[in-house]
């Protein structure tokens, strides 16, 4: 195989990153619970979530090698080329809590976005892996038989591999507890799912060749080390106070049957 992977002519991560915005906008419209909040306020909910994540995928992206940046502060070129997904995510949240203060609505909304997002991100890292190289977001070499050749002769860990077949299982998992009803309050299924991928990222980016210059920490580590200690705190809060959850609802309609 030969890195970057054009399909029809076009280029893998231009394609891919569409389709994920596509194609996790679609599932968002098809799978999102239309009692939970009506469609003109959940529009801005989603336009918070675009502009938030858009800002936070450039500022983590920024500090990856903070001098580099110093140096290059006014190189627009520099400033607009690069995103991160957990800068992405992190800032999506802040920009879904804004929208969702502007416009009056208290009631959670993450648990809707949990599928669009597993969907969007796994399409988004099959461009990351046919890009290469050229993407950075490879792993360090390995003697592992997961090893590939991505056009240099030297294999690395395929992390964007590692990371669909992690949101492949985590999806898997969190539906299943859908399904079940066994989770406590609405948006336990997000804050599960972010926890969860916070951890994940954490964890693999030991694993890439990126600058760790934050106590042999990187700029996405810092970030969900932030976001981990957020949901944390969140989900220990939310779990002294509860209200009687749906597990328990559904043991009582099983004892009315």
């Amino acid at each position: 195989m030969h890195f970057p992977v054009y399909i029809f002519g076009i280029h893998p991560h231009l394609l891919f990153e569409s389709l994920s915005y596509f194609i996790g906008f679609r599932v968002y419209l098809y799978t999102r619970n239309k009692n939970r909040i009506p469609m003109d306020k959940a529009m801005w909910v989603i336009v918070g979530a675009i502009f938030g994540a858009a800002i936070g995928s450039k500022l983590v992206y920024w500090f990856e090698d903070p001098i580099k940046t110093i140096h290059l502060w006014n190189n627009l070129t520099y400033l607009m080329e690069g995103k991160t997904i957990v800068g992405g995510l992190l800032g999506g949240l802040i920009g879904v809590e804004t929208a969702k203060k502007i416009i009056g609505w208290k009631s959670s909304t993450g648990d809707d976005f949990v599928l669009p997002l597993a969907v969007g991100m796994m399409i988004g890292r099959i461009g990351c892996f046919l890009t290469g190289l050229d993407d950075h977001t490879y792993g360090i070499a390995t003697s592992w038989f997961t090893g590939v050749n991505f056009g240099d002769g030297v294999k690395r860990h395929p992390t964007q591999l590692y990371e669909i077949v992690f949101l492949l299982l985590l999806i898997i998992v969190l539906l299943f507890l859908k399904k079940k009803n066994l989770y406590r309050w609405e948006g336990f299924l997000f804050q599960l799912y972010m926890l969860s991928y916070l951890a994940f990222r954490f964890f693999i980016d030991f694993i890439k060749p990126t600058p760790h210059p934050y106590l042999h920490l990187n700029n996405i580590q810092l970030a969900c080390l932030l976001g981990i200690i957020y949901y944390v705190l969140l989900i220990t809060k939310k779990s002294k106070s509860f209200e009687p959850n749906l597990i328990n609802k559904g043991m009582e309609n099983q004892h009315a049957k």
